[in-house]
């Protein structure tokens, strides 16, 4: 029945006699003409009048797209939100973000590639097409050259194709069915495919849970059972002495804590204050100690008032005539490497700002002398 049909194949021998059908079959204007080959014939598409396939600039432009993305997201993840100098480059270097924009730029390429020929131009999900039932598929895969006219709406002749086909020298005609189009995410559908994605989840994860029971000695099922633990409070047999805490390796130095020039607090005695006591020197000097030294040491350094004396605890006593007696380097040596939170608080400390701190103590340490000597005179 005319109304039911989709298509009308005419079988040809040769691909020269196919491409002579083709300009007779298209004047007819019954239908839709499409050809199926077994391989590439040249100059086909043009006289079929196909058009130049969407799918190149579409991968073009997704292409482009991805790169953009990619630059975009790195861009505001590295300049903008979260800020980080890497290797002494801006925070918008845009050379490092290359390696990742090349991965999205095939990503998306890739993706509308696939799925734009699969869905946009191949029409899928349609699974059934006619002409993969018909009779004359066999022929097309091997040595024979089909000629389809395609219905374009319920009008469509079956008859007056199947004689234009023939008329242009086919030698076998077949007449296919519309196919069903009827919608295939059905409720059954989903409920069916979900099934089968469960009952292969739960066998996958049966079947491992098994294997691993039964061959635990299968690599790397062994090697993830029996990993090496160090545990840093308990003996291990990892190291040679024993222990599992180890102290760290000599002549490191740990981030951070960069040492003073001489090695020992002794040595360090004959390092020279390199600050001249000016007036914005004492002001640095007390700025950092009143942010830093204060609440340890109190603000006359005599850790009387400090928050540690509150708690109980006994800082050092900076007026001490131990450390009065201190060379400037001595003093520097132990904001440094110093006892307690004192070695903390170096690293955000700059050369200058611990020697300014030294010139503050000095003059701490003067005021203080002063005031015993005006006490001494008093008392007399």
């Amino acid at each position: 029945m005319p109304e039911t049909s989709y298509s009308v194949l005419g079988v040809f021998e040769t691909p020269d006699a196919l491409m002579q059908a083709i300009l007779k079959v298209r004047a007819s204007k019954l239908g839709t003409v499409e050809a199926y080959t077994p391989y590439a014939i040249h100059g086909i598409d043009e006289a079929l009048g196909l058009r130049r396939s969407p799918l190149g600039g579409m991968v073009l432009v997704m292409g482009i797209l991805g790169a953009l993305t990619a630059f975009g997201f790195q861009y505001w993840i590295s300049a903008i939100d979260y800020p980080i100098i890497t290797g002494g480059k801006g925070a918008g270097s845009w050379e490092a973000f290359i390696p990742i924009m090349f991965e999205v730029t095939v990503l998306f390429a890739t993706f509308t590639a696939g799925l734009g020929m699969l869905h946009l131009l191949n029409k899928l999900p349609f699974f059934g097409h006619p002409v993969l039932s018909s009779k004359s598929i066999k022929g097309i895969t091997r040595d024979r050259y089909v000629l389809a006219l395609e219905a374009e709406n319920e009008a469509f002749d079956s008859e007056a194709a199947a004689k234009t086909l023939r008329d242009a020298g086919a030698i076998e005609i077949e007449t296919l069915p519309a196919p069903d189009r009827s919608p295939f995410l059905t409720s059954d559908y989903i409920l069916r495919t979900l099934g089968g994605i469960f009952a292969a989840c739960v066998v996958a994860g049966l079947g491992m849970y098994f294997a691993t029971k039964w061959f635990p000695l299968l690599k790397p099922m062994a090697n993830m059972q029996d990993q090496p633990r160090l545990n840093a409070q308990k003996a291990s047999t990892f190291f040679k002495d024993g222990h599992g805490m180890q102290l760290p390796v000599p002549g490191t130095v740990a981030r951070g804590y960069l040492p003073t020039a001489t090695g020992t607090q002794e040595e360090a005695a004959a390092l020279v204050n390199p600050l001249p006591r000016t007036k914005a020197v004492f002001a640095t000097g007390r700025k950092v100690y009143t942010n830093r030294c204060e609440v340890c040491h109190g603000a006359v350094g005599n850790g009387v008032g400090s928050l540690t004396a509150a708690y109980g605890a006994k800082p050092a006593n900076l007026q001490a005539q131990q450390f009065r007696d201190y060379p400037d380097g001595k003093i520097y040596w132990a904001i440094v490497n110093g006892k307690n939170a004192m070695p903390s608080h170096a690293p955000y400390l700059s050369e200058q700002e611990r020697w300014a701190v030294v010139h503050y103590v000095r003059a701490l340490q003067r005021a203080q002398n002063a005031k015993d000597e005006d006490l001494k005179v008093a008392a007399r």
